[in-house]
């Protein structure tokens, strides 16, 4: 199995991790923002990085990496709001934004070779 179709699998992973911890009734306006946009943000990341795979150009690349890194620094920040808010599991959120914070190094890391 390569580097790219594990990450591109643990990517997956975390987006199906965010929609079940986060897929049930939210109980006050802000977990309810703060869980759907989590929900989107960790999505858009694993697909961004699948269309990095297919991109035609290294610029394309490029940007398709970008987009997923700034999608998962979003992820990182609003898990970060919702453990300071008390809006969730302290320990569900607080492992979302380990594997959150991992990802980040790695998309850098790989930005940074290319």
């Amino acid at each position: 199995m390569s580097k790219a179709y594990d990450l591109e699998e643990r990517l997956i992973s975390f987006a199906a991790d965010v929609v079940l911890v986060f897929d049930k009734p939210a109980k006050t306006y802000a977990s309810k923002y703060y869980a759907e946009q989590l929900i989107r943000s960790s999505g858009s990341v694993s697909l961004n990085f699948s269309e990095f795979a297919g991109a035609g150009t290294e610029k394309d690349k490029i940007n398709k990496l970008r987009i997923a890194l700034k999608e998962i620094k979003e992820c990182n920040n609003n898990l970060r709001i919702q453990l300071k808010a008390n809006l969730g599991n302290a320990e569900s959120l607080t492992s979302l934004q380990d594997e959150a914070e991992q990802i980040v190094r790695i998309l850098v890391a790989i930005i940074n070779k290319r």
